[in-house]
């Protein structure tokens, strides 16, 4: 299964469906950040495109990430552990996973993780633990453990590497450019800079 990122503005999410609209996601797994976690997507996805999702579940979403926090977590096992170790930090994650056979109030999803981060500066020693949920419409015989691992982290792979840019070094969030076609312009600038930046080599965007 092929994975395609589709993480977005609050401006882009009218346009989710056009913009998937003309590709073969036939069997393709899309991951998602917390913005796209949304019922009519994952309808859109799994029955008018053969694809299935797996999405991030934060408070805007308030019923479905209570009703994920309220799981019994405690009782399941770690099913997959990673750690890295660069950039001036050390991080651990740990995921378990959850078959939902009824009850949870999102169309399609059939199985929950709950995945812990926890990170440290390698200078300061001090663990800092986040509790991500996470919810897929894929069945255990065709996503183990590992794979929704790697699912997650590839798609915070690639927010880190365009997203945390645009966010932070350019500031997308602060921009003053609300109107017309000013935010979608202004972001494909943006993509363009990181992009050329990141053809030459350089590492450390902020610099530049």
């Amino acid at each position: 299964m092929a994975q395609t990122d589709v993480e977005g503005k609050t401006n882009e999410i009218t346009r989710f469906r056009p913009l998937l609209e003309g590709l073969d996601l036939d069997g393709c797994v899309l991951t998602a950040d917390a913005l796209h976690t949304q019922r009519d997507h994952a309808t859109f996805l799994v029955t008018e495109k053969n694809a299935h999702y797996v999405l991030i579940v934060k408070k805007n979403q308030p019923t479905l990430h209570t009703q994920l926090k309220r799981l019994l977590w405690k009782q399941v096992p770690v099913a997959d552990r990673q750690r890295d170790r660069g950039h001036g930090r050390d991080e651990r994650r740990t995921l378990k996973v959850l078959t939902v056979k009824a009850g949870l109030l999102f169309p399609h999803a059939v199985q929950a993780m709950q995945i812990k981060r926890q990170v440290r500066d390698l200078n300061k020693g001090k663990w800092r633990t986040v509790t991500v949920y996470a919810i897929t419409s894929l069945p255990t015989w065709q996503a183990s453990p590992g794979d929704l691992a790697t699912w997650i982290r590839g798609h915070w792979s690639i927010e880190n590497r365009l997203h945390y840019v645009r966010d932070v070094t350019y500031g997308e969030d602060h921009s003053q450019a609300r109107t017309g076609n000013a935010p979608r312009n202004m972001a494909a600038l943006r993509n363009l800079a990181i992009g050329a930046l990141r053809l030459t080599g350089a590492t450390n965007l902020a610099r530049h």
